[in-house]
Formats: structure tokens, sequence, C-alpha cells
């Protein structure tokens, strides 16, 4: 499998924008700039590199996790992760994964055990080179 992204940007760093285009149509010239990256913490300006790490890994996360399960014969009815990146000093150094779970029949210790499974084995997890760190509540 291949996917593609196109990245126009236009324009010095500090003042210059630019547009991400996905293959899939998820989405279409998405704006990211300078300004979005460091200076827009509601998010209105568009994303940023980095948000689209942290929703990279906690989908692939999700479905690792579910495919984990699966194979010690559990069902999810729900995997809600969110993904906290933590970006110092122009460095990734920590992906934080808050993961609230809805799964019939699993005890709370094999639960945390399969959770750290799919954490350390996800595609996106091995590119990584920063602490991936994963808290879990059964709900």
């Amino acid at each position: 499998m291949k996917r593609k992204i196109n990245a126009i940007w236009t324009g010095d760093g500090a003042n210059g924008t630019g547009v991400l285009t996905s293959q899939s149509g998820a989405f279409t010239e998405m704006p990211y700039s300078f300004k979005s990256r460091f200076k827009n913490d509601d998010g209105k300006l568009g994303t940023n590199p980095e948000e689209l790490i942290a929703a990279a890994l906690a989908g692939c996360f999700n479905m690792k996790l579910s495919f984990v399960l699966n194979d010690a014969d559990f069902s999810p009815e729900f995997l809600n992760t969110e993904a906290v990146l933590t970006f110092e000093e122009g460095v990734i150094t920590e992906v934080a994964l808050n993961l609230k779970a809805k799964v019939a029949g699993i005890a709370a210790q094999k639960f945390m055990e399969l959770t750290n499974e799919a954490k350390d084995n996800c595609p996106i997890s091995g590119v990584l080179n920063c602490k991936i760190s994963v808290e879990a509540a059964l709900v």
C-alpha cells in the first residue's frame, strides 16, 4: 500500500502559508502555517504536522488494539483514544494516549496487557522517536 499527501507551501517560514491535500479526499487544501503551528491554540487557523502525527498515532493504535483484542477472543464495543503530543524546542518528545474503552468480559489486567501490546506494535508507534505513554480505562 502506498498513500500520497500533497503539500504546497508559498512564502517564507514565518509568514508563508500552505495547504495539504490527501489522496483519499479526507482533507482537501487543509491550511497550515507557522501561525497554525505555534500561535493557534484553538486550532481555527488550520492544522500542523504535529496534530496530524497525533491523529495518525491515535487512529493506528485504536485499529491495532482492536485486532489484538480480537486475537485474544475479545470484541471491543468502542475504543476512544485522545492523543496529546508534546513538541518542545523543535522536537516531539512524547505522545500521551488516553484510552476509554468498552470491552465485554475482559479483566482490567488483561486489558492493560493487550493495550500495551498494541501501543508497542502499531506501525505508527514504530516510526516515532519519542516516548509513547498510555493510560487506559474500561467504561
